[in-house]
């Protein structure tokens, strides 16, 4: 009900999976969804390392909205840098959270230039 109330109201609607969330729990809801965020380090406070296990379940988040006909985007969250984003993008993510790579950089210009360039390389 709170999706579609979002909507309603001309917002998009979003649902936040911790890694320990099963995608299951977002299946009943995947049409409703207009972004489907994975959490790709155990919330709570910046800098974490980018969990390993998160690729798999990146992969089968979108084939889950691809099978569904959803066309939300994917974004994952946590743990974020250059060596990490082109995984996350090539599992299937579409929209990226990278807080602590950019704002821990000596020049966060060029550390978001080079995220896009990682993404773009997995193309």
């Amino acid at each position: 009900r709170q999706l579609a109330a979002a909507r309603q109201r001309g917002m998009l609607a979003g649902l936040a999976l911790n890694p320990a969330s099963p995608l299951a729990l977002a299946e009943e809801v995947l049409t409703d969804l207009d972004l489907l965020l994975l959490m790709t380090v155990n919330p709570g406070f910046g800098g974490q390392t980018y969990l390993p296990a998160s690729n798999d379940k990146i992969r089968r988040a979108r084939e889950l909205l691809s099978a569904h006909g959803s066309r939300a985007f994917l974004e994952v969250d946590g743990g974020i840098t250059p060596h990490t984003i082109a995984a996350a993008h090539a599992a299937g993510a579409d929209t990226f959270v990278a807080g602590n790579a950019v704002f821990a950089s000596p020049d966060p210009g060029r550390e978001v230039r080079e995220l896009k360039r990682r993404c773009l390389v997995t193309v």
